[in-house]
């Protein structure tokens, strides 16, 4: 019998993790189902998922009104396979990470909805990325 294949363990940090971090763990457990163990949080935390993301999600077929906005300070100590900072020049000093990746999205808060859509798509495409990379 083979030994069952570790999850990847990828935590996504942005400021208010609110939106492009939010929509990054959505698509990482979207696309890694049970293959990789997401986790989202926010140095300065809003303490709510942006409405818009919510929106932007649901038409991929996700529902974020179950995620929560979270500090990035529950997350001290914990080892990690991969840090991913969304853009927002936090550095998440406290989590223990195999690898670190600084992705730089624009916030898409304050887009046009279509811009705000570009914006999920390419986190989507750099999460499908990530997933296929092997754990180092």
């Amino acid at each position: 019998m083979s030994e069952p294949i570790p999850k990847k363990r990828v935590l996504f940090v942005c400021v208010e993790n609110s939106n492009r971090s939010q929509m990054a763990e959505a698509f990482a457990r979207m696309h890694g189902g049970d293959t990789v163990e997401a986790h989202s949080a926010g140095s300065r935390p809003s303490g709510r998922v942006n409405p818009r993301a919510i929106q932007f999600m649901a038409e991929r077929g996700y529902d974020l009104t179950k995620h929560e906005s979270k500090p990035l300070d529950q997350f001290d100590g914990t080892d990690v396979d991969v840090a991913v900072t969304m853009g927002c020049g936090d550095s998440c000093p406290l989590v223990r990470a195999k690898v670190r990746e600084e992705w730089n999205i624009p916030d898409p808060k304050e887009l046009p909805d279509d811009d705000f859509r570009k914006i999920r798509d390419l986190i989507e495409q750099k999460v499908t990325s990530l997933l296929a990379q092997p754990i180092r």
